[in-house]
């Protein structure tokens, strides 16, 4: 498969690649045979895309935000979700409960990648668009108003590449296009990692750049009257669950990883 991706979506191959690796590791701690699939049919060098620090923070963000989707489509279980800068993501089939209605939203050159790898599925569809302008909402908008349920999106990946001003013309995308409330799960990654992008073990070796990171995500709440912050983990929380490295990393750089937030208006 032959991919035409711009700098930012390109990343996506990141996590696409330490998935199908770990899932192809004895005693794998996620399972995504999909992105064997892809990876297997893709003519690229992949030893770029799969560090140690990358891999353990895709493994841990993959494992905490599963659960807490599935926490959430446990007390919602008819919910519209949305997977904000979608990239390669087969989360969908990992939280499926039969009745959730699931949207996969990119930019178009991401979307055309990902049907060439992706199926049509039955409750699951993709959507070519811009995330902070308002085009894409109104097959959400029209599903969240069948099922009478708040929308859930997801952002893994995403905010790092957004200014912070992008971000709050996000949060106003969703608040006003879905004035009735819903639900954000959000990464963030920390200010000093965007003062030291070329020390980051994968990102360097791509065209992306990181644009903001918070220290808390009240940053990203105070954006956007009506938002708040529900909760926030860091990824460190189940990355020193594994390897010596990991308790090392969380104990001396306790700020230095990504965290996962969920907010809600």
């Amino acid at each position: 498969m032959e991919l035409q991706l711009g700098d930012v979506q390109t990343t996506a191959l990141i996590p696409l690649v330490i998935k199908a690796n770990e899932t192809q590791r004895k005693n794998a701690r996620i399972n995504d045979v999909k992105a064997v699939e892809i990876v297997r049919s893709l003519n690229v060098d992949m030893n770029q895309y799969d560090k140690f620090m990358s891999h353990e923070g895709v493994v841990a963000r993959t494992i905490m935000l599963d659960q807490q989707l599935k926490k959430l489509i446990l007390d919602n279980p008819d919910a519209v979700i949305v997977n904000v800068g979608a990239g390669f993501d087969d989360r969908f089939s990992r939280v499926d409960n039969g009745s959730i209605l699931w949207f996969d939203l990119d930019l178009p050159d991401a979307i055309n990648a990902r049907k060439k790898a992706f199926s049509n599925q039955e409750r699951v569809t993709m959507i070519a668009g811009n995330a902070l302008n308002s085009q894409w909402c109104k097959p959400v908008q029209d599903a969240v108003a069948n099922r009478f349920s708040k929308p859930i999106f997801l952002a893994e990946g995403l905010f790092m590449y957004l200014t912070m001003e992008q971000i709050r013309t996000f949060l106003d995308v969703l608040v006003e296009n879905f004035p009735d409330g819903g639900m954000l799960i959000a990464e963030q990654n920390p200010k000093i990692m965007v003062k030291n992008e070329k020390h980051h073990d994968t990102v360097k070796s791509t065209n992306a750049h990181f644009k903001s990171g918070t220290d808390s995500g009240q940053e990203i709440a105070e954006l956007v009257d009506g938002v708040h912050l529900v909760e926030e983990h860091s990824f460190n929380e189940e990355m020193r669950k594994y390897s010596m490295r990991g308790k090392l990393f969380a104990l001396i750089l306790p700020k230095m990883n990504d965290r996962w937030a969920t907010f809600a208006w």
